[in-house]
């Protein structure tokens, strides 16, 4: 069955903090952020906000259902929700089924799932696949991660290059919204490796906990586990469909892995935008961000192939091959 995004969204909390500022509680500077990482600010909940993953998951999801709904899809079409997360608010609930509620969709079946950065790829591969089962026709797919509740601002290693916030969309298999191609997700592969596991992890989302809530990266091994490992399996699911895709739209964790990455492919960077500058790594958050600003300035349309890939704390990693 074919299925198409009819709705994007995404939200990020309004404090911005840019290299000057941790440059001014750390021993950083602008340029040392930006020539090893890409990055020049990031936004930040304050730190006495209160339920910040809910927050942002509720403002992106709100922004793609009145996409969708504009596009003539009800609210109450809306069968599953499903919400890719590693920082949510509480234990349980699940923060999607907070999302059913909070969204006015109420009878919809929602969970969550956590593969930190990895996250909304398995999302949107779980929910292609219920929409080709044939059991629900209208999902909404959340990424959100709030990484500030997990960062030590005394580790310059890890805490310039994480960001907060959230990205949402509504993936359909209703007739109505077909359009005038055969959309949907051609080819979808996902890996793991946790032999791996201790490379990047946190023992807690809880930091009064006491092994705390602080995470933990090699991120020398993190970055040569993208470089090496995202290409091949980029190469192997583009010889799968037997198609090139218009743009690559990668995790942003790092803009010398996405070089690194459109390099190895012999792609010219222009088919891999980046948004890393603006937002850092938002972890779950990052692909369906980027997704908002392409679908709203226009640049990604109907009929339009793209590579969707990532990869995160197992370690894992993944790759959708869609056409919209």
């Amino acid at each position: 069955m074919f299925s198409r995004i009819i709705g994007t969204g995404a939200f990020v909390p309004e404090k911005t903090v840019t290299n000057d500022d941790l440059a001014r509680i750390m021993d950083t500077n602008d340029e040392w952020i930006r020539s090893r990482t890409g990055i020049r600010e990031r936004h930040l909940f304050e730190e006495d906000a209160k339920d910040k993953t809910q927050t942002a998951a509720i403002k992106a999801s709100e922004r793609a259902l009145v996409m969708a709904e504009e596009k003539g899809l009800k609210r109450s079409d809306i069968e599953l929700i499903i919400v890719a997360t590693c920082t949510p608010d509480h234990a349980f609930p699940a923060t999607a089924c907070v999302l059913a509620d909070r969204l006015g969709i109420g009878s919809a079946a929602a969970f969550d799932l956590s593969l930190a950065c990895t996250g909304f790829l398995a999302a949107f591969s779980t929910a292609s696949a219920y929409i080709g089962s044939g059991m629900y026709k209208n999902v909404l797919v959340v990424g959100v991660d709030v990484m500030s509740k997990l960062l030590d601002f005394g580790d310059r290693s890890t805490s310039i290059l994480f960001g907060d916030g959230a990205g949402a969309v509504v993936l359909s298999g209703d007739e109505r919204f077909r359009g005038s191609c055969e959309s949907g997700v051609l080819g979808s592969i996902m890996r793991s490796d946790g032999s791996r596991a201790g490379v990047l992890s946190c023992d807690s989302i809880y930091k009064n906990e006491d092994r705390g809530g602080v995470l933990h990266m090699d991120g020398r091994a993190v970055f040569e586990f993208a470089v090496r490992e995202v290409p091949k399996l980029i190469k192997e699911l583009c010889e799968g469909v037997g198609s090139v895709p218009s743009y690559y739209i990668l995790h942003q964790a790092n803009y010398r892995i996405i070089e690194a990455v459109a390099k190895r492919l012999r792609e010219p960077m222009d088919k891999f935008p980046y948004n890393i500058d603006r937002f850092a790594n938002t972890t779950a958050a990052t692909i369906p961000i980027l997704l908002d600003e392409l679908f709203r300035s226009g640049r990604l349309r109907e009929g339009d192939e793209v590579v969707l890939s990532g990869f995160g704390a197992g370690l894992s990693l993944g790759a959708i091959y869609l056409r919209l």
